[in-house]
């Protein structure tokens, strides 16, 4: 086997590969051995099989899949072994075209084209200033966060009389001539919420409605939507026609939201018991999520103006276009879309972009000897699923779960390479942080939203 390198220029090289019959042969008699031990064909015992017959079976096709076994095994070594930093993956040369002929025993050429990464210094150091924002923590966070737990562990109340807020539950049937219709449109499991009819006349038929009271209203001029009336009146779409006229409804039930008190209950139910045991440790416990949530907004925000930074050090890199180009036409097609070449061209400032980033995070975190181990997945999957269960009230899952959790989300290959980007992210921005100047800055969120485009 020879391999011999030859530079177009500093991001284009070609690969060209004298393979002779002894770097494949032993493998093919090998695989062809193996086979005869195995093969069941009637009129031979197994493992008798004559090879020459084995051979005109399956020789082709085991040489075949030998040497390509031999050149992909050879070109990983040889990139490998002489250190070359490649983008994509080889990709046969279009121009030169090997003539492969297993029968001879002349040695046969394959000639690949690789890209290489382009040279560049993307480290950032003392000389960069990146600004560190400090989100502030205002009364109206702190009522809105209050607000979310006393309405995430509110419950729902039984009253007499109606209010605005309030959800109304009972019968509804259609009338003619001020009389229930006979075979009319009927739902003895109606709702109506007189918050959201924006009718102001028929909004005032509910205002102060009691229990067991019944009013006559027009469904057509209180839901706004199709999808609304069908739901209010279970009927079909082609039926919605029928429902601008006067329907009687009964109220059976009036139901009131009341949100939770800051008592110990709320605490314990929020945070688990005894966690927290007065309100002034609830906010302050509040205050410190608050807090670690907006240092998320912060170093994401950190993160992006870094990676911009370091993206500007890369604006005038040259990178091997053709070539990538045609590698993502000839990988990333798939039986149900075929890459066209306006798709390649519309995507393909986005994934050069994408790139320079991945190629500058490889630099940064080997010249800092930055390496995600299986422990800082799990920590981050651990954190990731406990956020997962705050989204549905679960503030304390207790360790075990959550490792189980994360655990299961390790198992599956796509979100484990997803949470591996994460977690290699955050060790470069931590590198990053420690090298630049950074300098602290006071902002409110409306301010901080504003600027990052929410």
């Amino acid at each position: 086997m020879n391999i011999e390198r030859k530079n177009i220029d500093e991001v284009n090289a070609t690969l060209t590969m004298q393979i002779e019959k002894a770097d494949y042969q032993e493998g093919v008699e090998k695989t062809l051995r193996d086979y005869r031990k195995k093969a069941n064909i009637p009129g031979f015992r197994a493992g008798m099989v004559p090879m020459s017959y084995i051979k005109k079976m399956y020789g082709k096709a085991v040489t075949a899949e030998e040497m390509n076994k031999v050149v992909s095994d050879s070109l990983f070594k040889y990139i490998q072994d002489n250190n070359l930093q490649v983008l994509g993956d080889p990709l046969p040369n279009e121009d030169e075209k090997s003539d492969i002929d297993f029968d001879s025993d002349k040695p046969i050429k394959l000639v690949f084209d690789i890209a290489l990464a382009p040279e560049f210094n993307a480290e950032l150091n003392g000389r960069n200033t990146l600004t560190q924002y400090e989100i502030q923590i205002d009364d109206k966070m702190m009522e809105n966060a209050v607000s979310q737990y006393t309405s995430r562990f509110g419950s729902y109340d039984n009253v007499d009389k109606a209010e605005e807020n309030d959800i109304l539950k009972g019968s509804i049937v259609e009338l003619e001539n001020g009389k229930v219709k006979e075979n009319g449109i009927k739902n003895e499991a109606a709702v109506v919420s007189p918050k959201f009819i924006k009718n102001a006349d028929q909004k005032k038929i509910f205002a102060g409605v009691k229990k067991g009271a019944a009013v006559v209203f027009n469904p057509k001029k209180v839901m706004e939507t199709e999808n609304e009336i069908t739901s209010l009146l279970k009927i079909a779409k082609d039926k919605v026609a029928e429902a601008d006229k006067d329907f009687q409804f009964t109220v059976n039930e009036i139901t009131r939201f009341k949100e939770a008190e800051l008592n110990q209950d709320l605490f314990d139910k929020a945070f688990g018991k005894d966690v927290v045991k007065s309100e002034d440790e609830f906010k302050n416990k509040l205050k410190e999520d608050l807090k670690a949530s907006l240092a998320i907004d912060s170093d994401y925000k950190l993160m992006m103006d870094a990676r911009a930074a370091v993206l500007k050090k890369m604006e005038d890199l040259k990178f091997p276009d053709a070539f990538l180009k045609r590698w993502v036409k000839t990988t990333k097609n798939t039986a149900e879309h075929k890459l066209t070449d306006e798709e390649i061209e519309k995507q393909y400032p986005a994934m050069i972009e994408g790139l320079k980033w991945q190629l500058a995070k490889e630099q940064i975190a080997k010249k800092n000897n930055i390496k995600v181990e299986e422990a800082d997945m799990l920590t981050f999957g651990k954190k990731v699923a406990r956020a997962q269960f705050a989204q549905y009230g679960m503030m304390s899952v207790p360790d075990n779960v959550a490792e189980n959790y994360a655990k299961s989300m390790l198992k599956d290959k796509e979100a484990s390479k997803n949470m591996f980007e994460r977690v290699m992210d955050e060790k470069v921005i931590e590198a990053i942080k420690k090298a630049v100047k950074l300098t602290p800055k006071e902002i409110s969120l409306d301010e901080f939203n504003k600027m990052v485009g929410e």
